[in-house]
């Protein structure tokens, strides 16, 4: 499945289709009943004076926690010509502070035998732990001291620059794939700033200081500009109390205005856009494509669910029609599918991507996955197709709640990127009242050739020069 890719000390993740991802595993046949859901009723949220946001989803099935922050700044906040700044800032978050030095955290989290990592996306930055439950409130306090407290010298500056270099180096640099999704992205993002990659541009990337670190760190890092999410085995009430007697203590350092980002040119987008990228260490043709549409921050009421049913139906999953009539029926892919960003605070993406077989060319397999897009838009999705895929993504909310880690992540994101917790606990009930009429609309409205740009990957130019027939 491709989906936004996420920059952090790990490999890149898409975790904002976790839920999608579950269902994908799971042949789901019944619907979640109300005992299934109780666990969302017991979600806590609250607000600490010093304006920090603490989710709390209490899970005591065994005495284990997971902490997360996550900061409402990502790469869409970056100053021009500053690209990269927000990762690099997260690389630089586990130098040290004054009094927690550099290293000490994560020899605690290692002692105790705990896990972190952390990510940065195009609206937010993450931090995240995982241990038995009696080490919460340390968590806290660690995080809490690094919220304003970090310590930045050119020593240990300038050294870690050359790490996010060699990570470029490693995940754009040599991979192909995931250049053509930056030139796709930056060709369908005309203004906003969507259209920087997460990790960067490298000619950016290597002109980055101390001083644009520590600037951008004091604006946006601050509490009030923070959300704290815990799941796992603890109380509402425990984590608030731990929480305000460590970040609750951390006073604002900046004010924190409206996230307005430049938007894209009006009216609609008008032309249909289509870049090749050739690489001689290409082994296997492929095509991305994206789809300018709305998120659920930017969507009309139903809009966004009625996005993600289509785009389930359409691509997900060995039921789904790109897979039935280009895999199985016609033999003409070796992969194909779709996906959608529903979270993001500005316009999003939806994407359809495909792999040739032997013997077939880049342009034969997208006028196929044309013709399966004509057909949707022209005869709508069944009743069958809508009906499988409402019950197959509300099946994977529910699933995806036997997983610590996929709860917290699935609160931080929405609360990130415009939503709120009565959003993501409401979204078995929202895709329930998805009708076929709606989705049909939503196929006939939003995969305009139009709002698109395809990408080629080929190992030559030659190769995106083959006919059609």
């Amino acid at each position: 499945m491709k989906v936004a890719h996420f920059i952090g000390r790990a490999p890149i993740r898409s975790i904002l289709l976790i839920a999608s991802a579950f269902a994908l595993a799971v042949a789901a046949h019944a619907l979640p009943g109300p005992a299934q859901t109780a666990q969302a009723a017991s979600v806590a949220h609250y607000t600490l004076t010093n304006g920090l946001e603490l989710v709390v989803i209490p899970d005591h099935r065994a005495p284990v926690v997971t902490h997360m922050i996550w900061y409402k700044v990502g790469s869409a906040d970056e100053t021009p010509g500053q690209s990269g700044l927000a990762h690099f800032l997260e690389h630089l978050m586990f130098k040290g502070t004054a009094k927690n030095p550099a290293g000490r955290f994560s020899q605690t989290l290692a002692t105790i035998g705990g896990q972190e990592n952390a990510f940065t996306s195009n609206d937010f930055t993450a931090f995240f732990q995982r241990t038995s439950r009696e080490h919460l409130a340390s968590l806290m306090e660690f995080e809490a001291d690094r919220m304003t407290g970090l310590v930045l010298t050119d020593e240990n500056v300038l050294p870690e620059l050359q790490v996010v270099l060699e990570e470029w180096n490693m995940r754009v640099g040599n991979d192909p794939g995931a250049r053509l999704g930056e030139q796709v992205t930056a060709a369908l993002y005309l203004n906003h700033p969507y259209h920087r990659p997460v990790i960067g541009w490298r000619n950016e990337i290597v002109k980055l200081t101390r001083e644009d670190a520590l600037a951008f760190y004091r604006r946006f890092y601050t509490p009030n500009n923070a959300v704290v999410v815990v799941a796992g085995d603890v109380s509402a009430e425990e984590a608030k109390q731990m929480a305000e007697a460590t970040y609750g203590k951390v006073a604002q350092r900046a004010a924190i205005g409206p996230r307005v980002r430049p938007g894209e040119p009006q009216p609609e987008p008008s032309a249909v856009r289509h870049l090749v990228l050739a690489d001689q260490r290409v082994a296997q043709a492929s095509l991305q494509r994206s789809y300018l549409v709305p998120s659920i921050a930017t969507a009309q009421p139903g809009e966004a669910e009625a996005i993600e049913v289509l785009v389930h139906a359409l691509g997900s999953g060995s039921t789904s029609r790109l897979y039935r009539e280009l895999i199985a029926e016609k033999g003409l892919a070796a992969d194909a599918g779709a996906w959608y960003q529903d979270a993001s605070l500005d316009m999003s993406r939806l994407g359809v991507y495909g792999t040739p077989r032997p013997g077939v060319t880049l342009h034969q397999l997208e006028d196929a996955i044309d013709g399966v897009i004509a057909e949707v838009i022209e005869k709508g999705l069944t009743p069958e197709e809508i009906e499988r895929a409402k019950n197959r993504m509300i099946a994977a909310y529910v699933y995806a709640q036997d997983n610590q880690s996929s709860l917290a992540r699935l609160y931080g994101a929405a609360l990130t990127t415009g939503s709120s917790v009565e959003e993501v606990q409401s979204r078995p009930e929202r895709l329930r009242a998805v009708t076929a009429e709606a989705v049909n609309a939503a196929a006939r409205h939003w995969l305009d050739s139009r709002r698109s740009v395809t990408g080629y990957l080929v190992h030559d130019l030659k190769q995106s020069e083959e006919k059609r027939s």
